[in-house]
């Protein structure tokens, strides 16, 4: 076994956890979010969402990772062996979301290599809004199967670069968010500066902060900030179960989960500046959707051939806004596949770099799939699965077999454990994990059911009843059976090769700590012990 990857610094992990969190859907889907519920009221139910659920959850992952050193299998496995099927269920979601995802980021890297061609589109909102179309030939239907040239180069791109920052693990990524996680922030406030200093961007403003509070009465809007704030913190995804068992000892948990927290809420904040000060500046606030493949390919496209009368200078404001998405994008894609390899490596005792490499490989292949004429169809599928059915169900899971079937209260001492100045308060984390979180992700889910099957009479946008059942349903249930396959892999090597489990429990991880701790006083005091006494037993010493 390798000695296990550490972050070089709290910084560091910090810098990665806060890169995990804000992706695309940071710039993309919060703007549309904000705009589709009253502006101020969806920030302020967004916050509420966050303290009550959002944040307990992180504390969770991270605390129990970090105890455990082991990823998102294990983890699970240490609060119960019956458990161990849950970290499965949210390593094979990882799995087939990365899949999809470094797709959706080989498409931001094609928008920002082609970006030039917005020099001849000044004014022409049309054209502009069908670059995407014609770059990725896709059909928006479950018909094509085709990849484009360009669709595949930059999807090999995108996959080249995935594995490039997680080669060496912590070691490479920490080296890697040091840049991509500050060069967003850099490309936004570029944006920012240019949309506020537009005509009418006050009123894009006036539209992202002031609240209507009579959007309070719409169940959609707590629907939609609760979603938001469960997909955007990269939970029950195994990404910060990975993230977490890299941890030192010393790491403050309990404020590390806030920073990360909140610095994922204020460049949601940032990004939605960026699109109401642009939007409003073109006089494009009507046409903000809270769909992100739509904002970001074809209703911002149009606001860039609108920006000024310069085609060239239209071209780089372009290439600025590809590329910020290029920096958020994949943090969010290389940290999933951290995730899922961290995990399996754990389990199988596995060297990292080698499950990495199979990962990029098989997802690579599998993604393949979507670069196709019909991927865009395809991938809002297997989305739509994934997330608004598999990562709700595996957070209620989690919730239930952390807050009711374990300890809560070891949990709550291991996010303490190093508290300084921010302690986390038993009332508020065990009430958020027993109550409020599976509460809210149970009535989240009863939602979605009732708008796929009360509102959609069962199907979901409108394509063919065999590739829902063959993208969606057969996904879904591979997912939650994934545990019980892997069950039967390891007791078939523990027959034919010998394969041993670790032994692993809250209580051991102890007692191992302590007995370490213990060992090393000891050979510290026999250190000292040999520095003052001869080997005859005489004292020794160095004369004045």
């Amino acid at each position: 076994m390798e000695k296990r990857s550490q972050w070089s610094s709290r910084f560091t992990f910090i810098l990665a956890a806060v890169g995990s969190a804000v992706g695309l859907g940071n710039a993309w889907r919060f703007p549309g979010l904000a705009a589709k519920h009253g502006g101020g009221t969806f920030l302020l139910v967004y916050l509420v969402a966050m303290l009550a659920m959002g944040i307990p959850l992180l504390m969770m992952e991270i605390s129990i990772s970090r105890k455990f050193r082991k990823g998102a299998i294990e983890s699970m496995r240490g609060i119960g062996k019956k458990f161990e099927p849950i970290g499965w269920a949210a390593t094979s979601n990882a799995f087939v979301i990365v899949c999809y995802y470094a797709v959706v980021f080989a498409w931001v890297i094609l928008m920002f290599a082609n970006s030039w061609q917005f020099a001849g589109m000044t004014g022409n909102s049309e054209e502009a809004s069908n670059l995407y179309f014609k770059l990725t030939q896709t059909t928006g239907a479950i018909e094509g199967s085709s990849i484009p040239g360009e669709v595949l180069l930059c999807t090999l791109i995108a996959w080249a670069l995935i594995f490039f920052c997680i080669r060496n693990g912590a070691s490479s990524v920490g080296k890697v968010v040091k840049f991509t996680v500050f060069a967003p922030v850099l490309l936004l406030l570029i944006m920012a500066i240019k949309g506020c200093i537009m005509k009418g961007a006050g009123e894009g403003l006036a539209m992202l902060f002031i609240p209507d509070f009579s959007a309070l009465s719409d169940p959609s809007l707590w629907v939609d900030a609760i979603g938001q704030v469960f997909y955007s913190l990269s939970i029950m995804m195994a990404i910060m179960f990975a993230y977490g068992s890299y941890l030192g000892d010393d790491a403050d948990v309990a404020a590390d989960a806030m920073i990360i927290a909140f610095s994922d809420m204020a460049i949601s904040i940032l990004s939605g500046i960026v699109m109401f000060s642009t939007m409003g500046g073109t006089g494009m606030l009507d046409k903000i959707t809270d769909s992100g493949v739509a904002t970001a390919f074809i209703v911002y496209p149009q606001a860039i051939v609108n920006l000024t009368n310069i085609g060239w200078l239209n071209a780089v404001f372009g290439a600025v806004f590809y590329l910020m998405l290029i920096t958020l994008a994949i943090d969010s894609a290389f940290s999933i596949v951290e995730g899922v390899s961290a995990a399996v490596s754990d389990k199988f005792h596995l060297k990292p770099k080698t499950v990495t490499i199979a990962v990029c490989a098989i997802c690579g292949l599998i993604s393949l799939i979507f670069t196709t004429q019909a991927g865009l169809a395809w991938l809002d599928i297997v989305d739509n699965w994934t997330n608004q059915i598999n990562l709700i169900l595996i957070g209620v899971l989690e919730c239930i077999a952390i807050g009711w079937c374990f300890d809560l209260k070891k949990v709550h001492h291991e996010v303490n454990r190093n508290a300084k100045k921010f302690k986390a308060p038993y009332w508020w984390f065990a009430s958020s994990i027993k109550v409020v979180s599976p509460v809210l992700l149970v009535a989240l889910f009863v939602w979605n059911m009732i708008v796929l099957f009360g509102q959609k009479g069962g199907s979901y946008g409108g394509y063919p009843i065999w590739s829902q059942i063959a993208a969606g349903w057969v996904v879904s249930g591979l997912v939650f059976i994934s545990g019980f396959i892997a069950k039967a892999v390891v007791n078939h090597k523990k027959k034919t090769e010998g394969f041993v489990e670790d032994e692993i429990n809250w209580d051991s991880v102890t007692v191992q700590a302590s007995s370490n701790q213990a060992k090393a006083k000891t050979n510290a005091s026999a250190n000292a012990s040999k520095k003052t006494s001869s080997p005859s037993g005489k004292k020794t010493g160095k004369k004045k």
